[in-house]
């Protein structure tokens, strides 16, 4: 069950959720930071960095997020592989 990064952290990208993931599966892009799922781990210790909430377990996201489950696959896969 990976992390998924939401619609809160658009134009915050705090990124202390990036600095305490032990394996570094947290990537930025322009607007938020996105989690790509292959890579994490499920620690948890990016959920209580992050200011504004945004980040919740896949099985944990709220309805009005859903979306997100999908595009932080997409979008984490492709920063991680460097496109």
């Amino acid at each position: 069950m990976p992390y998924i990064v939401t619609e809160p952290c658009i134009g915050v990208k705090d990124k202390s959720c990036m600095t305490v993931c032990p394996v570094d599966c947290i990537y930025e892009a322009d607007d938020q930071v996105f989690i790509n799922p292959d890579e994490c781990i499920d620690c948890g210790l990016c959920e209580p960095e992050c200011p504004v909430n945004a980040i919740f377990v896949d099985s944990d996201v709220p309805e009005n997020f859903r979306q997100y489950i999908e595009l932080n696959a997409i979008e984490g896969k492709r920063l991680a592989d460097g496109a």
